[in-house]
């Protein structure tokens, strides 16, 4: 018995001596909170925490209504801060309730001197009704929104577009980029029997010369009973729609190093030079070499046209079926200049822009956009956005405007206006913008409508004025005609950014449908830089309008959560465009962004769109030059980064940079959750009408929890006309189906590896599929894989 109570008698002082250090940190920190000018809870908890281990250690009975008291108004605090958000509320009640709980239990509790019921009493009570709170906030989220969209008032129109009802042509299924399918044979009556139909293993996997930025983002097409898809190397293949089978390969052979900024492809295009009968055949004879071809842009520069039947390479296209795109490139460094999405086809010319290497230096590849004649590969024009004649090509011997904007995210193309429309980003460096030309200026962050058959300019819309957040288009923007509230149709385009605005404009001249008022924004640049005054804030956003408090931090434990609030407050943040600083920036919407490359999908019949918007902050700090900062490249300097985010040189300008997310240090955002969600929108209106949280800490977290907080994604949503939408995108690894009226979640598959891509969906022989990459992605920190995978009813119901 001795030694039985001498255990309980350790077990006491091993409580109040956490108790006591959870005191000490408490109030040191909450003091260095209040310094900052913080809140004060933290010094009154440091406080409580420490006369409790006090009282425990003396083994006194009062600690239990000392410690009741303090839980009691740890929960009102809480609640009074943020509401009732569950997991918002959880750092700042998980360790308080579980002492609580722990001191109540008979193993703590009977060694005090004097028993005191009502204490015990009292701290049951304040236990309960901590439970009671936290059970309300589980049902009760003020994140979301629910809401149901309307059916469409009319049955579907009949498409012009020329698509086969079971194809998906291209990135978007259409160049408008409406990610949106007329297919219902999976519907969300039946949607919940889905199971795999086939699976299909690239064999394309991370080598020790990849950067950290490995990413397989592809969305295959389909034409025919065909199925095309490239792999982070650029491998492209050929597969039976039906059955996954391998048709053909190509092997471009890239060879990437560490210093790529992206190992990336996020889709290939298609060209039909002559239509294709039934049977790929013409009069039963085969079709003419090339006449049906796939475009392939690689990583290194390069890009293929090849037979798509066979995979041959075209002959009469560049040299034998291959191009090279760093002709009249300033600086052609392999991997600085980086095509890594599907260009536009029209009838006769390919449009081809990529990803110029960011934050490296003022040395780099140009932004150019060029003109390709489709069946020669013959340059037909170029638009350089960085040059005082965008549109005047090089002599011999000349080059491109070195670090002109460049269009790395896929572009959208209208037919019958024969616009192309391109996202366009920031000259490189792009966090400090001291140096930049009025030329270099003029066509950044914005959406550059180009005429697709000659390369000049239609219009041109700026997103954010003077750049200095990375804050480029980073989305293939989509076209939809929509019946305005007055009943007028207007032939609109949606250009989704990283600051969450959607701006919506007039695809004929780029005027605004929706409203875009320029509003004050923070001053105060670095040296040498300046700040745009304003700054353009559509009404169509999911930008928080509230800036970001203390209150909006977070942690897995209270613990954490308080450094959150100290080094919020330690950095410059005055609301979104907060200017970069040799202090810190918190930068939010982060460099990541609200929107990123995958866009949104939009129901044309129901004119309703489904949006995927992400919430995570980022800290930039600018670093003056110095030692260990040259202003140059040294002669062991490899060529570039590896990754968008960490120390980033920005040579030739006068500040480095580091980029990351702001995390707690213990590694969680320090912003609280939702860090994801779904969404849909009324575009006749512009209402938001639901938003819910997606995915899980479960791929993400120590243990494999399945914790819905909604994650950060890469990837875009797709819908259909059988009221469902398919996405993957989230940090865990899942694809999942939803409600497009309500958002309500009908289906999720596991999947092998993460899920960082688009879907597609398409039908063969009378079969309606879905198909995801599963392949990960390096930054991101998803599980890296080489699956392409096909979902479908069974027989019985795929009717």
């Amino acid at each position: 018995m001795e030694t039985k109570a001498s255990l309980s008698r350790i077990v006491v002082i091993i409580t109040a001596l956490f108790a006591a250090l959870s005191g000490i940190y408490l109030l040191v920190g909450g003091i260095w909170l209040a310094k900052l000018g913080g809140s004060l809870y933290y010094i009154i908890a440091g406080v409580i925490s420490l006369v409790t281990a006090w009282l425990l250690y003396r083994r006194r009975s009062s600690a239990l209504l000392l410690y009741a008291i303090f839980l009691f108004g740890t929960t009102v605090w809480a609640v009074w801060e943020v509401g009732t958000d569950f997991w918002a509320l959880t750092p700042r009640l998980d360790v308080t309730f579980f002492l609580g709980l722990w001191i109540l239990l008979p193993v703590v509790y009977n060694q005090m001197l004097a028993k005191n019921g009502f204490a015990r009493g009292a701290l049951a009570v304040s236990l309960l009704f901590t439970v009671i709170v936290l059970g309300y906030s589980i049902f009760n989220d003020p994140q979301v929104i629910n809401g149901t969209l309307k059916a469409a008032d009319s049955a579907p129109a009949k498409s012009d577009s020329g698509i086969p009802d079971g194809d998906w042509p291209a990135y978007g299924r259409t160049q408008g980029g409406t990610r949106y399918s007329p297919l219902s044979q999976i519907n969300d009556k039946n949607v919940s029997k889905l199971d795999v139909a086939w699976t299909f293993r690239t064999g394309d996997l991370k080598t020790p010369n990849d950067p950290g930025e490995i990413t397989d983002e592809v969305t295959p097409i389909k034409i025919g009973d065909m199925l095309y898809l490239c792999t982070p190397h650029q491998k492209l293949f050929a597969l039976d729609a039906a059955t996954g089978k391998e048709k053909w390969k190509f092997d471009p052979e890239l060879k990437p190093n560490p210093t790529f900024q992206h190992v990336t492809c996020r889709g290939v295009s298609y060209h039909e030079t002559t239509p294709a009968a039934e049977g790929n055949a013409t009069n039963g004879a085969a079709p003419a070499v090339c006449s049906r071809r796939i475009i392939l842009p690689v990583n290194d520069g390069r890009l293929f046209a090849l037979d798509a039947e066979t995979g041959a390479r075209c002959p009469a296209f560049g040299n034998n079926g291959e191009l090279n795109l760093q002709g009249n490139m300033p600086y052609a460094t392999p991997g600085h200049y980086e095509p890594t999405s599907p260009p536009i086809i029209t009838k006769s010319v390919i449009i081809v822009a990529g990803a110029v290497t960011d934050n490296y230096s003022n040395r780099e590849p140009s932004g150019v956009i060029r003109g390709f004649d489709v069946e020669t590969g013959k340059l037909l024009w170029a638009f350089d956005p960085g040059a005082a004649e965008p549109n005047k090509l090089p002599a011999d011997g000349q080059h491109f405007t070195p670090n002109s904007p460049n269009s790395w995210a896929p572009a959208a193309y209208d037919d019958k206006l024969d616009l192309v429309y391109l996202p366009i980003g920031v000259a490189t460096p792009d966090i400090w913008g001291g140096n930049r030309t009025p030329e270099m200026e003029r066509y950044a962050s914005g959406l550059l409508a180009l005429n697709a058959t000659t390369g000049k300019l239609a219009w041109f819309y700026q997103t954010v004025h003077h750049d200095l957040w990375d804050m480029d288009v980073p989305a293939q923007p989509t076209l939809a005609d929509i019946t305005d509230k007055n009943g007028n149709k207007v032939p609109a385009i949606y250009v989704p950014t990283k600051t969450g605005n959607i701006f919506v404009l007039d695809r004929r001249d780029g005027k605004l449908i929706v409203d875009a008022p320029e509003k004050p924004v923070p001053q105060g640049a670095a040296k040498g830089d300046h700040v745009s005054p304003t700054q353009p804030f559509s009404k169509l956003t999911f930008r928080p309008e509230a800036k970001l408090t203390g209150k909006d931090m977070w942690g897995a434990t209270i613990y954490d959560q308080l450094m959150c609030r100290v080094i919020f407050h330690k950095l410059r943040y005055e609301g979104t465009f907060t200017p970069p600083s040799e202090q810190g920036t918190l930068v939010f919407p982060g460099n990541l962004g609200m929107f990123e490359w995958g866009g949104i999908s939009v129901d044309t019949d129901r004119q309703v769109a489904i949006a995927n918007p992400i919430a995570l902050p980022f800290v930039s700090k600018l670093i003056p030059r110095g030692p260990g900062n040259p202003i140059e490249p040294d002669a062991n300097d490899k060529g570039g980064s590896g990754t968008e985010t960490g120390i980033q040189p920005q040579y030739g300008v006068p500040f480095g940079v580091t980029l990351n997310p702001f995390l707690s240090p213990l590694g969680f955002p320090c912003k609280q959750p939702a860090w994801g969600y779904i969404s849909g929108v009324d575009l006749k209106t512009n209402d938001i009408v639901w938003k819910k949280r997606i995915g899980t800490v479960r791929d993400s977290s120590p243990l494999p929890l399945p914790f819905k907080m909604g994650m950060p994604m890469l990837g875009a949503p797709v819908s259909t006309a059988g009221n469902v939408f398919f996405i993957a995108a989230t940090a865990d690894n899942y694809l999942r189906a939803f409600n497009m009226s309500n958002g309500d979640k009908l289906w999720e598959a596991r999947l092998p590896a993460g899920g960082q891509a688009t879907p597609m969906t398409y039908s063969v022989n009378g079969k309606q599929y879905v198909v995801i990459a599963a392949g990960g992605h390096g930054s991101f920190g998803t599980k890296l894989g080489d699956y392409i995978i096909a979902y479908a009813l069974p027989d019985a119901d795929a009717k």
